[in-house]
Parts: C-alpha cells; sequence; structure tokens
C-alpha cells in the first residue's frame, strides 16, 4: 500500500512544476530586449499557455477519470516539458509564433492536465482532512513562482535564454515523471488506519457527499453554476489586482518600482500560504463558510482600498485579499467532492476550471481598461467590491440547494430504513 503522504509530495513536485508559468514575467523583457517584440507580443505567450489551460482542464478531465493519474501526469510532464524544452529552439530561431505553440499551446495543455491529475486522487486519499490535502498539492502551484523566478533569472543572465528553457524544460519534466509514477488511486472504499474504528465509535462524524454525480450529471444542476461563478468572481477580481500590484501600490501609497516589486514577491508567499491555511480552515468550519468569509472579506477590502493611502494597512489589506484569491483554488475541489462527490471529480473539477481560463483573460484586461479610461484603479476597485456582493449573494443562495438536498437524502434514508425494517418483520 502507498503511503498518502508520499501521493501528497507527488501532487506537489507536479504543481511546483507547472505553477513555474507564473514566473514568466522573467523571460519579458530579455525577450523584448533581444528580438524587439513589444509587451504585448510577449505577454500573449502567457495569456495562451493560461487560456490553454483552462481548456485542456475542462476536456482532458475524462482522460484523467478514464486512464488515472499516473497516465495523465505523464501526459503533462511531456506536454509542459516539452513545450519548455522546444520554447528553447523558437528563441534560437527567432521565432515568435514558434514560442506561441511550444510554450503557450503545448506548455498550457501540460499546465491543465498536470493541474487537475492529482486533486482527484489526493481528495480520495483524505477521506478525513479533503482541504488540507488539495491545499497541499494547489500551494505549490502557488508557490512556484517564488521558488523559480530567482532559479529562471540567474539562469537567463549566466547562459542565456534559450539554454535557460533547455535546462528548465528538461529538469521539470523529470520532475514531474517521477512525481506521476508514484501516484495512484486508493482502493474502493479504503480509510486512513484508525479512521474506521472512529467513525464507528462516534467519536469521528462522517459528512456524506451530497451525491455521486457524473460530470455531465454535475453540469446539468444549478449548484455546478453557483460554484463556476463564485470562483470565476474570486479569480477574476484576484487576478486584475495581481496584474496591476506594482503600478498600484506606486501610485496609491509612493513606493518606488523596486520597492513594489519586492511587495509583489512577499504577496505571492502569501497567496500560496492561503492556499494551505484557508483549506485547512474548510475542514473545520466546511466549504460554504469559507466561501462566504471569501466574499465577505474582500468586498470590505475592496471597497476600502482606493481610499487607503497608509503604506501598512494598504499592505495588510493586499495581503489578505491573496490568501483569499489563492484559498479559493484550494478550496473548490473539496467543494466539489462535498457537492458532487468524487465519482468524476476530476472531470467536474476540469469543468468548473474554465472559470479561470475566463477569469485570467477578463480581469485584467478590465483593469488595464478602466485604468486608461479613468487613469486610475480606484474605479475598477469599486466595481470589483459590487461583483464580490454579487458572490456573496450567491454564496449564499447555493446554501438552499444544499438544505434542499440533505433533506432529499434524509428522506430517501428514512424511507430505506422503513423498508429494511419491514422487510425484516
Amino acid at each position: 500500500m502507498k503511503n498518502r503522504w508520499l501521493i501528497a509530495l507527488s501532487a506537489v513536485g507536479i504543481h511546483i512544476s507547472i505553477g513555474a508559468v507564473y514566473a514568466w514575467s522573467n523571460f519579458t523583457n530579455p525577450l523584448m530586449q533581444q528580438f524587439g517584440w513589444s509587451s504585448s507580443q510577449v505577454q500573449l505567450t502567457f495569456s495562451i499557455a493560461i487560456l490553454f489551460l483552462g481548456l485542456s482542464a475542462a476536456f482532458m478531465g475524462h482522460f484523467v477519470e478514464k486512464y488515472g493519474p499516473r497516465k495523465a501526469g505523464l501526459v503533462a510532464s511531456f506536454c509542459f516539458g516539452i513545450g519548455m524544452f522546444t520554447s528553447g529552439v523558437a528563441v534560437n530561431l527567432g521565432s515568435l509564433p514558434l514560442l506561441y505553440l511550444t510554450f503557450g499551446v503545448l506548455g498550457g495543455i501540460g499546465l491543465g492536465v498536470g493541474y487537475i491529475a492529482p486533486v482527484s486522487t489526493l481528495v480520495k486519499w483524505f477521506p478525513d482532512r479533503r482541504g488540507l490535502a488539495t491545499g497541499l498539492a494547489i500551494m505549490g502551484f502557488g508557490f512556484a513562482a517564488a521558488v523559480s523566478s530567482p532559479i529562471m533569472d540567474s539562469l537567463i543572465n549566466s547562459v542565456g535564454i534559450a539554454n535557460t528553457f533547455f535546462i528548465l524544460g528538461a529538469a521539470y519534466f523529470v520532475v514531474m515523471t517521477l512525481s506521476s509514477l508514484y501516484l495512484e488511486r486508493p482502493p474502493e472504499g479504503w480509510m486512513p488506519d484508525g479512521y474506521q474504528e472512529k467513525v464507528n465509535s462516534g467519536t469521528v462524524k462522517v459528512k456524506k457527499d451530497l451525491a455521486q454525480l457524473t460530470a455531465s450529471e454535475a453540469v446539468k444542476t444549478p449548484r455546478f453554476y453557483y460554484l463556476w461563478i463564485m470562483l470565476f468572481i474570486n479569480v477574476t477580481c484576484g487576478i486584475a489586482i495581481l496584474s496591476a500590484t506594482s503600478p498600484m501600490a506606486q501610485e496609491s501609497i509612493g513606493l518606488t518600482a523596486t520597492q513594489a516589486a519586492a511587495l509583489v514577491g512577499i504577496l505571492g508567499i502569501f497567496n500560496g500560504l492561503g492556499r494551505l491555511g484557508w483549506a485547512t480552515v474548510s475542514d473545520y468550519i466546511g466549504r460554504p463558510n469559507t466561501y462566504t468569509a471569501f466574499f465577505a472579506i474582500q468586498l470590505v477590502l475592496f471597497a476600502i482600498l482606493p481610499f487607503t493611502t497608509a503604506a501598512l494597512p494598504f499592505q495588510i489589506m493586499l495581503i489578505v485579499i491573496y490568501t483569499c484569491y489563492g484559498g479559493g483554488f484550494a478550496a473548490i475541489p473539496a467543494y466539489i467532492g462535498d457537492m458532487f462527490g468524487t465519482k468524476q471529480l476530476g472531470a467536474i473539477h476540469g469543468y468548473i476550471l474554465t472559470a479561470w481560463a475566463a477569469a485570467g483573460l477578463a480581469g485584467p484586461l478590465f483593469a488595464a481598461w478602466m485604468y486608461d479610461t479613468t487613469g486610475s484603479y480606484s474605479n475598477s476597485l469599486m466595481f470589483f467590491s459590487g461583483l464580490f456582493f454579487v458572490a456573496l449573494i450567491i454564496s449564499l443562495v447555493i446554501r438552499l440547494d444544499i438544505r434542499k438536498l440533505e433533506k432529499a437524502n434524509k428522506e430517501r434514508e428514512l424511507a430505506e430504513h422503513h423498508q429494511y425494517g419491514t422487510e425484516a418483520r
């Protein structure tokens, strides 16, 4: 029997590799200087990668369920590792379209498959700590930029852009392949040592999943769309702040460009910590309460932020916002498990992640448009505060759906118990 904590470590290995996509900005200036490409031409590479992350997560979710996490992980390691390696070829040829194809399309497919491959497996290995398990893996994705950014910077300066892609592509391929080979689903009905005894004795109460649905059944329910909208709003607003943190900090509290860059790095750490912290908290207070807390907190902070000119409160508010942004990603797989069961969790998670792809385009574009139109980020922050009000309402409405399902499940259990009792007599 495999060790579930090593399964979790393998998931972290995959996520910390693919999360390097968030350090793409290290390549922006060197590519612009070497080839004379514009900022938007270079940044489009990142946008394509995020777009294909969302698309491949949606379309490859069924592949993960059918062939298991090991094969899915190997597909991800091939696509991401080879995509990054061949990006070095694109740089040597000075071809921007080839870079879009290698890093953007191929790397993006590796991102999407690699993101969902270990998550549904972790939920099954940790029936007692769903939030913690998924938080661990997705924390790796959040921390990846902090780990890989200085390595990329050092390599670009010492061996050049193309060789950096070759070295990192080979390294990520090895790490992801070794991690994937250890991934495996637990046997049907598996429980951790001593957990069944605690359940039987009543010291631990197991909260049953509301249903066991396939992905095609899940998308026909209102609660699927409630989750999609909640994730979309959390990511849209969060990613807009992420894309504008540096200029906003310079504009609002007078930081220098260097100080603002340092702040972005620190906030990245809290993005990662929020993934583990909030996901673990969700095991104790429940996923519905966790998401309601996200939206209530951010509704207030986004409304106050434009009027804050003192450096310390401004930075503390950004830290809290970043933890909520990361936490939204980490708690969603466990929420999906609670609502739809684990039968096809990977496929359902893939469908829900299309919200990320849509938000990745909508958030930064809207923030930039508002800035260009009004000359300030303040108006976009007030608009996002309004969006969080909508998300808060949805986080309360979904509870009606949950209560209705819980009532139906209870009535079904009573009917089955009554029928069993009648047959026994």
